[in-house]
């Protein structure tokens, strides 16, 4: 039995639609029935689910609204995931938990690894590192996958955000000199999945626990991601706005984003043998979905 948590958001629906596409038995609970500002449902869950595996894509994502609900944030990043993580060791199972690129500052200038120092710009990474920390203390089986810019076909995402803005504005503004790689949530969906599956073929090994990085392959920029939006957008009709690059100065925020977050995903396929697929090839079917739930004029 899988317990998936966080079930209504994008990770959580792709991860839920796989397993069941997979004959997994699972459960995907989230919000009221699973709540991480609401401790007393964490373990009634787990109890309930009597899971073998763990896989958490709950978490407190706003990050710009974490600057002034740090409490909030701390609850579905770092004290409630540390409660499953407790939950998983005492039952003896591995957990899987998603953390994120904003564990960095963006001042490499090169693809992180796993072992670089962290330096969190927010409350938001800030969180989400202190729950990396507090699992991989807590539990002995713990996979932390780090991954960066998901979005789907469903839920609030930046790729869902330009289509709605292109129909609406001739001319948009995207930050040009933030670097990153998007990832399509059923991709990573996919690979959890998969390690997964490992995990049941050979049972546990130490060198499946740890920190890893998991986001589509290549890079771009906001401004880029656009770009290829709309140019997958225009081949079903949607007339492209023009996209006009600006810098992260000319678009401030709460909360200071990372310049260049790329991740180096290589111990991914080093120890799993995966690899995502390139961020490129993704996009068109996501948006084509995205264009049959809200067809162009």
């Amino acid at each position: 039995m899988i317990l998936i948590t966080g079930a209504s958001g994008q990770l959580g629906r792709e991860l839920s639609k796989l397993a069941a596409e997979r004959g997994l038995e699972h459960a995907a609970l989230s919000r009221p029935e699973f709540d991480f500002e609401k401790p007393e449902t964490i373990e009634a869950a787990f109890q309930a689910a009597k899971p073998t595996l763990v896989i958490n894509a709950a978490a407190y994502t706003a990050v710009d609204a974490a600057e002034a609900n740090v409490e909030a944030a701390t609850a579905g990043n770092h004290a409630g995931p540390l409660r499953l993580a407790q939950l998983c060791e005492a039952a003896g199972i591995p957990f899987i938990h998603v953390s994120t690129d904003y564990v960095f500052d963006g001042e490499k200038g090169a693809p992180y690894v796993e072992s670089d120092a962290t330096a969190p710009t927010g409350v938001y990474g800030a969180t989400k590192r202190a729950g990396e920390i507090a699992i991989l203390a807590a539990c002995t089986k713990a996979i932390i996958l780090r991954t960066a810019w998901v979005y789907a076909a469903h839920g609030k995402n930046f790729c869902r955000t330009m289509l709605g803005a292109g129909r609406r504005f001739p001319t948009l503004r995207v930050v040009a000199d933030q670097h990153g790689t998007p990832t399509a949530a059923p991709d990573l969906a996919r690979a959890i999945l998969d390690i997964a599956a490992r995990l049941t073929q050979t049972g546990w090994r130490p060198e499946y626990r740890g920190i890893f990085h998991a986001t589509g392959t290549g890079e771009t920029t906001w401004h880029g991601f656009a770009c290829a939006i709309f140019e997958e957008a225009a081949t079903a009709g949607q007339k492209p706005p023009e996209v006009q690059q600006i810098t992260t100065a000319d678009w401030p925020t709460p909360a200071r984003r990372p310049a260049d977050s790329r991740l180096d995903c290589t111990k991914l396929a080093q120890v799993f043998g995966i690899t995502l697929p390139h961020w490129r090839a993704s996009l068109g079917p996501i948006v084509k979905q995205l264009l049959v739930l809200d067809p162009p004029a």
